[in-house]
């Protein structure tokens, strides 16, 4: 029996939605998230047509019953919310890592990690997937993980002056400069006055 994608996104016991809706949403709303986390999902080089569907779907699933009851938030943030939820959550099943704190961190050195290991080329189906995973392929993440993440080091800072130039010279010297221009160019002035008037007699 064939399932409508309304159905398979539905959560089991939510109420009917008009035609057009899903979740209190209007599908155009959706259709824009459900891009917007396939995108996603591609750009991790997750090929897959068929997982790749099944990981939106999941991640849409959580962003519905959100959904319900955060009216306010666009259906494009909640997917993208959900999204990185569960992927920081798997990073941090994998690498062994703590979620909490430190969670952009974590995603990003989770990213590079999935890159340095290949794992879109031999592990795809293992993504977000619940352990327990292949221990070639968690040791090449781990590994990789701690290749991904810089090497911190204390750093002193001095604070050194600030040079501002020609305007710290014009400034110390208080406003005799500025009278030297003034008169400079009052005089050139004076002279183009006193040359026009010679030569238009």
């Amino acid at each position: 029996m064939d399932l409508s994608l309304e159905s398979a996104l539905t959560p089991p016991g939510a109420p009917a939605d008009p035609p057009g809706s899903l979740a209190g949403r209007p599908l155009d709303e959706w259709n824009a998230a459900y891009a917007k986390v396939e995108s996603y999902f591609q750009a991790l080089r997750m090929r897959n047509k068929v997982l790749v569907g099944h990981l939106v779907i999941q991640v849409l699933r959580r962003a519905m019953q959100r959904a319900l009851t955060e009216p306010q938030v666009p259906a494009t943030q909640l997917a993208a919310e959900e999204m990185d939820h569960l992927v920081t959550g798997w990073f941090a099943q994998v690498l062994q890592e703590p979620a909490a704190g430190s969670s952009q961190m974590l995603s990003t050195r989770g990213r590079m990690a999935l890159f340095l290991a290949d794992m879109p080329g031999k592990w795809q189906d293992q993504f977000l997937r619940p352990g327990p995973w292949p221990e070639e392929f968690v040791k090449a993440m781990r590994e990789t993980y701690l290749d991904a993440g810089p090497d911190f080091q204390l750093a002193k800072m001095t604070p050194r002056p600030l040079d501002l130039g020609p305007i710290a010279t014009l400034t110390s010297f208080g406003r005799v400069p500025y009278l030297k221009m003034v008169v400079g160019w009052a005089l050139f002035a004076l002279l183009l006055v006193i040359l026009f008037q010679m030569t238009h007699r």
